[in-house]
């Protein structure tokens, strides 16, 4: 074959290819459900037991008001209900359980998550912090139990151990020695499964190669300012189900300033809900049914409890999904701050040998 010939060929079929190669990137998207599954409404565990993918969140839910937010939930549907010995609201929680169960839902029905708080992170201190989540929420056991972040803080009553100059007293109790103590509690029959909250990729891994008992969950913040999309995958890889929390972008967060990203306020967003005549809300808790992974959105009020579950009679385009997912800049709502000795504001927990944040995901 003459040179420019050969040229000629070699030029078309390059050109082929990088156009097959350009329309597969064009057209990849995070969705991991097959479509027309949108009324779908669970996910299998590694156990093969199945989690229900939305459940609410109780963070910031006050006294007073959580009771018949649970109450309601129930009544709508909700079969998730994620809590924290942190929230400081167990014992309300555990009075709508106490309504309900037996009532209009079996025990067996409702999926309950609790988390292990950071003053707990001794090996001596795992079971009687369980067995106070457990009395509180008025259950013989909790479906989920999580370490609720890998740092561990000074033992004793006060749940945020401060020195003088206002940092945060740690304890250095490696959360592997934590892990061991967890999976014995899953040997006793309290726990059915457990997992991890706001560990990075590296201490998930560690965990799971280092455990008897693998991680059935990582719980960490997403939503598409922060998509965790790495994070994500290596989830999938170990067979961990990844959960949601802040879906929403924790607009209510405590510590908000303004001209910090506004998610629900993202005109971009605002444009694809109005293409499904549904809300903001609901289409960001949509965007992480369609990537299979369990979203906790937070609300007292019945009539947003309601919208947040009124999710199942829509699917997001590919285009549409890409769009969201396009919002992504790696910023995080829910990262605790202190002010150090400069009055600048620094991650609280900068300075713990196992603060996960450090890594880039």
């Amino acid at each position: 074959m003459p040179t420019i010939a050969r040229d000629v060929l070699f030029f078309a079929t390059s050109l082929v290819v990088a156009v097959l190669l350009l329309s597969m990137s064009n057209t990849t998207t995070p969705r991991h459900r097959p479509k027309g599954e949108s009324a779908r409404r669970t996910v299998k565990l590694y156990t093969g037991i199945e989690i229900p993918l939305v459940g609410l969140g109780t963070w910031k839910s006050k006294p007073g008001e959580v009771k018949r937010a649970v109450e309601h939930a129930i009544d709508v549907g909700y079969r998730h209900i994620d809590c924290a010995y942190i929230y400081g609201n167990e014992r309300e929680i555990g009075e709508a359980f106490k309504t309900k169960i037996g009532t209009t839902i079996e025990r067996k029905d409702i999926f309950v998550t609790s988390k292990l708080w950071n003053t707990r992170h001794h090996p001596d201190d795992v079971r009687p912090s369980l067995q106070e989540s457990l009395d509180r929420l008025q259950l013989d056991y909790i479906d989920l139990y999580l370490i609720h972040w890998p740092t561990g803080f000074e033992r004793g009553e006060a749940l945020f151990p401060r020195n003088e100059d206002g940092t945060v007293r740690y304890d250095t109790t490696h959360y592997m020695d934590t892990w061991r103590e967890m999976e014995k509690l899953v040997d006793d029959g309290l726990v059915k499964h457990i997992g991890l909250s706001n560990f990075n990729a590296r201490q998930t891994r560690e965990v799971h190669e280092k455990s008897r008992i693998k991680p059935a969950v990582l719980q960490c913040e997403s939503h598409p300012y922060l998509t965790q999309a790495r994070l994500v995958d290596v989830c999938r890889e170990l067979n961990v189900v990844f959960e949601a929390y802040s879906p929403l972008g924790s607009p209510d967060r405590p510590w908000a300033k303004p001209g910090e990203p506004a998610l629900l306020l993202d005109p971009k967003l605002d444009a694809v809900a109005k293409k499904y005549g549904k809300s903001p809300a609901q289409v960001l808790i949509r965007y992480q049914i369609e990537r299979d992974l369990v979203v906790l959105p937070k609300s007292v009020t019945p009539s947003r409890i309601e919208e947040n579950f009124q999710v199942w009679d829509f699917e997001l385009s590919d285009e549409d999904l890409a769009t969201v997912e396009s919002f992504d800049r790696n910023w995080r709502a829910c990262l605790p701050k202190i002010k150090n000795a400069k009055g600048e504001e620094v991650p609280r927990d900068v300075a713990h040998p196992y603060y996960p944040f450090g890594d880039p995901f």
